[in-house]
């Protein structure tokens, strides 16, 4: 089988295309959850801590105070940002709740699947070929069965 053969064979393969239009999807569905963070959550987090920017939090290595961050940089100094990640985390943490409750969501409007029907049929003990649930006597081998 050529190369080029079996690179076709792989991308047109289903579970390779599902993958990618999840990607895309997930892209897409992304930006619609940084939005909700960025433009509904935030704000009301940062009304509840006072207007307070975690962005804003550091430690300059110099030894020196500096007045913002930008000022900091500004400088050459070199800054441990610990704002920063505090406000990462945050967004991670608020960011995984979101999802869930979407995929809660999505999954209590998914239909379920309806319970498999009920056997209709059952073993012979003596050849273990499948007969009628109601047979008295095996069709394959003509042993009796017990009843049902």
């Amino acid at each position: 089988m050529g190369f080029a053969k079996e690179f076709r064979d792989f991308a047109v393969r289903g579970n390779v295309v599902d993958m990618a239009v999840g990607i895309i999807i997930g892209g897409a569905f992304g930006k619609i959850v940084a939005s909700a963070v960025g433009d509904v959550i935030m704000p009301v987090v940062g009304l509840a801590t006072g207007g307070l920017d975690f962005n804003e939090m550091f430690y300059a290595l110099d030894g020196n105070e500096y007045e913002t961050l930008a000022a900091a940089k500004e400088a050459g100094a070199g800054t441990l940002n610990y704002g920063t990640f505090l406000t990462t985390v945050v967004d991670f943490v608020i960011i995984a709740f979101v999802i869930f409750l979407m995929i809660k969501q999505m999954n209590r409007l998914k239909k379920e699947a309806p319970p498999p029907p009920p056997p209709n049929t059952r073993e012979c003990p003596k050849c273990l070929m499948s007969v009628p649930l109601k047979a008295s006597r095996c069709g394959h081998c003509t042993s009796e069965l017990q009843p049902a």
